[in-house]
């Protein structure tokens, strides 16, 4: 058992530095053809400004990095945290009641014709300027991942442990507690990392159409000056931080369920 945990966790740690490292393989080499673009084709700095300029902005303007940044982290977490939360209260009340399930599934489906952006203006205005408006944002855009894969998990529980479950006559909520929920969970680790990649792109449309900090708020402020290189900056910013969220929620599912084989990839 021990030399097995210990392979595991060699695997994992494999797993990890393996996908950190093709990353940053991958940023290297973007980097290379950019610049290799720069070098050909001279575009004007104002419509593609060289890597140098982009790391410029960066020294130059610690406001991106101290405020923004952060600003949009707060605001991605939050509503990572908020909506994978409400994602799952959601599914394990349709799974105890069938009725509910059957009013609100269709309704979840159909409100997912609508984009974030074309609800973001109403949200801004219902809930303000502040950061308030930004975290329903993000909250909205996981929780319908976060929901439909952790009831499909419930739903998907193994038919004969159920049926043993209930010969033994044990009571709905063990049923759910000790049968359904250890079942889903990978289920729910894979809703979580997908609810990771959309939590910042909510943030970030909040800050675009109302907000006075935050990524979205300083490419938007610099697109209309054309300071292309803070553009770039600030998105340089918010795919590191996509990237880490993404990597934080990786290592946290590794511990919700070890035993799914997705979390030893």
């Amino acid at each position: 058992m021990v030399a097995r945990a210990e392979f595991e966790g060699a695997v994992r740690r494999q797993g990890w530095t393996g996908g950190l490292a093709r990353g940053l393989a991958v940023a290297v080499v973007l980097v290379a053809i950019w610049q290799l673009v720069i070098l050909v084709f001279a575009p004007p700095p104002f419509m593609l400004p060289p890597p140098s300029r982009v790391w410029r902005a960066l020294v130059e303007r610690p406001d991106l990095w101290r405020r923004d940044a952060v600003t949009t982290l707060i605001e991605t977490i939050s509503g990572l945290v908020t909506g994978a939360l409400a994602g799952i209260v959601l599914a394990l009340v349709m799974t105890f009641v069938p009725a509910i399930r059957r009013i609100l599934m269709p309704l979840l489906i159909v409100t997912q014709a609508f984009p974030v952006f074309a609800i973001a203006p109403l949200l801004v205005l219902w809930f303000g300027f502040g950061i308030g408006s930004k975290i329903v944002m993000a909250t909205i855009a996981i929780f319908f991942p976060v929901a439909s894969a952790f009831h499909d998990g419930l739903a998907r529980t193994d038919s004969g442990l159920i049926d043993l479950s209930r010969l033994y006559r044990a009571k709905r909520w063990q049923e759910i507690l000790y049968l359904r929920v250890p079942d889903a969970l990978p289920a729910l680790a894979s809703g979580l990392r997908v609810a990771a990649v959309y939590a910042p792109v909510g943030a970030l449309i909040g800050e675009w159409v109302g907000a006075s900090s935050g990524l979205g708020y300083a490419m938007l402020m610099a697109n209309g000056r054309a300071q292309t290189d803070v553009v770039f900056a600030a998105l340089a910013l918010l795919a590191a931080m996509a990237v880490l969220v993404r990597a934080a929620v990786e290592i946290a599912t590794r511990h919700i369920a070890p035993w799914a084989p997705e979390t030893l990839r």
